[in-house]
């Protein structure tokens, strides 16, 4: 694979590593309620995410509400908040950052600076993978640790939601993406252009006279 190409598909990856942040970061169910007490049927269902709370009805009716206060919000709540939106804001400027010094566009001439502004991009990208981890096993742990807790009433027992799983997914395809882009730029670094450019030398043909025409070294 070329490195022209191992850079498209990294940036691709972390697209949609990025999309699925800002998709984890909206969605309500960091944490749902747990089915321990072994019903088939429950009246409710408890979804709780990092904006907003939601009652699931046994006839399918959904309320939510948001958060009254955010100083009144547990640490890794406030947490969960600050790291996916610095996420969805730092991989808008990966983006920028990496489409200006990549290798199909020529806002930068080739050369070194454009390699060093491709691989920034990379950084970028894998430093976002590893700030949306932190607070998705934060969450994790805590759910865990809840639910073996015997001291946690079955009722308030809860389990990790789907917010959780596309925040891992989202994770791998960043620091996957990113570390592509990186090897793109070091693959690329020597100065050879990924997109090679055919020369044809010009046709020099004697006169009549044994000479050549002067028209050709101009």
């Amino acid at each position: 694979m070329s490195s022209a190409a191992r850079e498209i598909l990294g940036l691709g990856l972390c697209i949609l590593g990025w999309v699925g942040v800002i998709l984890a970061c909206a969605l309500p169910m960091w944490q749902v309620s747990a089915f321990t007490d072994g019903h088939i049927v429950v009246a409710q269902n408890f979804w709780e995410g990092l904006w907003m709370n939601c009652v699931v009805q046994s006839t399918g009716q959904m309320q939510c509400k948001l958060y009254d206060s955010i100083l009144a919000l547990d640490p890794h709540m406030q947490a969960g908040r600050a790291l996916t939106v610095l996420v969805a804001l730092l991989g808008l400027v990966a983006l920028m950052v990496t489409v200006v010094g990549a290798q199909c566009t020529t806002c930068v001439r080739a050369g070194k600076a454009k390699s060093w502004i491709v691989m920034a991009g990379g950084v970028l990208y894998i430093l976002c993978g590893v700030l949306v981890l932190i607070p998705v096993c934060w969450f994790a742990n805590i759910i865990i640790s809840g639910f073996y807790d015997p001291k946690v009433p079955n009722s308030m027992k809860r389990e990790m939601g789907a917010a959780l799983y596309i925040g891992w997914a989202a994770t791998a395809l960043l620091l996957l993406g990113g570390s592509l882009i990186c090897c793109s730029c070091s693959c690329s670094g020597d100065g050879e252009n990924a997109f090679p450019v055919k020369y044809s030398a010009s046709t020099r043909r004697p006169t009549s006279n044994g000479e050549y025409d002067k028209k050709n070294y101009v």
